[in-house]
């Protein structure tokens, strides 16, 4: 056989290899997207909802406009409004981390440009996760309905955090719209690792402590 030949059938052979482990990824990390994102709520009792808070976890920006993390989050917070509510607010979290400019106030600009015009609350101090929940609880505390938006596992991790502190507002936690097939697949595989980890360290912790 030719040699060429035998190095092209090698090239696209491993190519192939490559690409079935690309997709393998990428499918498990739509897996465990989806089911964090139905875990940890609270139960909906079928009453209206006279108001809901849908709060959205800030992601670290470094500049002067909001980065393209806080913009998927943005953009999943407006899609995830009930028109079934009687009101809706925007709770957006999160401090001046990586940079000058709190991250909740660059979310409640691209909020406003989006074409929101609905009331926004903000936590513009909080410099980590449970930080976020938090700080939100007195912001949310008139909803009977609250949903958290980030990427899915980071979600799941901050309800945890706010059953632990607010059992009663975890008992008003919904399900948010922040998890499509096929949608950011770039930054799924990591946000599946990250979020699996620090949930298991969030629950190894909890066993201890109730041990």
């Amino acid at each position: 056989m030719d040699v060429a030949v035998i190095r092209m059938s090698r090239f696209l052979g491993g190519a192939a290899v490559m690409g079935a482990a690309v997709l393998a990824v990428l499918v498990w990390s739509e897996v465990v997207h989806e089911r964090s994102s139905r875990r940890r709520m609270g139960v909906d009792d079928g009453h209206p909802v006279r108001r809901e808070a849908i709060v959205v976890l800030g992601y670290r920006n470094r500049g002067t406009r909001v980065n393209g993390v806080n913009r998927y989050r943005l953009r999943a917070a407006l899609r995830s409004l009930s028109p079934d509510a009687g009101e809706s607010v925007l709770v957006l979290c999160g401090g001046a981390v990586g940079g000058d400019i709190p991250e909740a106030e660059l979310l409640a600009a691209y909020a406003r440009w989006r074409g929101y015009a609905g009331p926004i609350r903000l936590d513009s101090r909080s410099r980590t996760t449970r930080e976020n929940i938090e700080n939100a609880i007195a912001l949310v505390e008139d909803a009977d309905a609250i949903r958290i938006v980030s990427n899915s596992p980071h979600a799941e991790i901050a309800r945890a955090y706010l059953w632990d502190l607010r059992p009663d507002l975890g008992r008003r936690l919904r399900r948010a719209r922040e998890q499509r097939l096929g949608e950011v697949p770039h930054m799924k595989p990591y946000s599946a690792v990250h979020g699996l980890r620090a949930l298991a360290e969030h629950d190894r912790r909890t066993d201890s402590e109730g041990a």
